[in-house]
């Protein structure tokens, strides 16, 4: 026995040994092809291009797999063509971002003392510089708080009398196959399907849409599609970025035990896939939640292209509730528990929407049909909810517009409680 123990022993010692003398050996930058995904903006005497790693770009360039920390690298080079000094102000990008050295801190255990130096060189050689001379390019990374599906960021520049140039990117990121990106939107609808309509009509045909979503069958009805978006896709996408909305991962590409698993453990949850509503005989063709402090709690938005043009612009519908909490069924096990005050989770998001100075105007219509308390009704897990019928109609913006510029469309009015 105590010729185990000894064996025992020695093996832990040569293990931590062995560990301790580990080298490092990041692969040189330029084979990695991560620049295929920048893009570049330019604005002021000022060139900027970013590109965000992916996690496996992540185990290359740096040797160490920073998506398991929670760490993501952005690249940034500015060219200055102006003829002043310019700063980088990397706060702008995320306040919370990681300084240079402390990332391999992070992984400083299990080399040995030759790796950790040469850990704590190489990421002081990457970081992306403060000052930027006239005529001078320089580029490096700023180490983030890991998003994924697509970055958004901002990139402020700022230059000698504190005037501020920003950069705004929206950044797809590989490694998440999220809801809107396995739908192929120009298939949805032939040409024959297509209509256009003027905004009498368009106010009619929102009013004749389905009150809810649906199961798979159609024979059930589920959640009421009590959003309206009047926009183009990218516009809709970048108006839920900027709101802080994520994207959701597809179902398609998730499997059925990252589904059950991902809404009670780990920080992807605010990525969890959210269950299939259907609307033209199709589940959502894109979802979006804004999780509070954990997924049962989320926001949750699903989204419908419409075969429908109003002045050159695509119309959506959608459908927003909140979750509160988990109830349990005897047909379909845990679900999640809605808040039946579907009218205030409608609410939450038109101010929200507002807030994100991408709203340019908005009004109400029929069509959902009102649900009181003393006659509320069900959706597909059962969760009873009340509604004063109406929709929220959003026209959206490509440009920021401040809060007291959107304007109202007295369509509809709907009651005060």
């Amino acid at each position: 026995m105590r010729i185990q123990w000894l064996a025992l022993w020695l093996v832990c010692i040569l293990t931590v040994y062995g560990c301790a003398t580990r080298a490092y050996h990041p692969r040189p930058m330029e084979e990695v092809p991560f620049k295929e995904r920048a893009q570049t903006q330019y604005e002021g005497g000022v060139r900027v291009t970013a590109a965000v790693l992916s996690g496996e770009e992540c185990k290359e360039i740096f040797g160490l797999d920073l998506y398991k920390r929670g760490i993501q690298p952005i690249w940034i080079e500015i060219e200055n063509t102006s003829k002043e000094y310019v700063a980088f102000l990397a706060y702008g990008i995320d306040p919370d971002y990681f300084s240079s050295l402390e990332v391999p801190y992070m992984f400083r255990s299990g080399f040995s003392k030759a790796a950790r130096s040469q850990m704590d060189q190489y990421f002081l050689k990457q970081e992306m510089e403060l000052w930027h001379a006239p005529g001078g390019v320089r580029s490096g990374f700023v180490f983030t708080n890991l998003t994924r599906g697509t970055k958004a960021f901002n990139v402020d520049v700022m230059g000698v009398k504190h005037e501020i140039r920003t950069f705004t990117f929206f950044i797809s990121v590989p490694g998440l196959p999220v809801s809107h990106s396995v739908v192929d939107f120009e298939s949805l609808y032939s040409k024959d399907e297509i209509v256009k309509y003027d905004e009498k009509g368009l106010r009619k045909a929102l009013e004749s849409l389905p009150c809810c979503a649906t199961n798979e069958e159609g024979t059930e009805p589920g959640d009421p599609l009590n959003l309206v978006f009047i926009g183009n896709g990218e516009d809709l996408h970048l108006a839920l970025l900027r709101s802080g909305w994520n994207e959701t991962a597809a179902l398609s590409e998730t499997s059925p035990t990252e589904q059950k698993k991902s809404p009670f453990s780990g920080r992807d949850y605010r990525y969890t896939p959210v269950s299939p509503l259907y609307v033209y005989g199709r589940p959502q063709d894109a979802a979006f939640q804004k999780a509070r402090e954990k997924i049962r709690g989320r926001n949750q938005i699903r989204l419908w292209l419409t075969p429908m043009i109003f002045q050159g612009k695509n119309v959506w519908i959608g459908q927003i509730s909140r979750n509160v909490g988990l109830r349990s069924t005897s047909k379909k096990g845990v679900t999640y528990k809605i808040d039946p005050d579907v009218d205030d989770t409608r609410g939450y998001f038109l101010e929200d929407l507002w807030y994100s100075q991408m709203l340019l105007k908005y009004g109400y219509v029929k069509g959902v049909g009102e649900a009181t308390i003393s006659k509320p009704r069900t959706n597909l897990a059962g969760n009873l909810y009340i509604t004063d019928g109406y929709r929220t109609v959003m026209w959206l913006s490509s440009r920021p517009i401040a809060l007291q510029d959107v304007r109202f469309v007295e369509w509809e009015i709907p009651p005060e409680r």
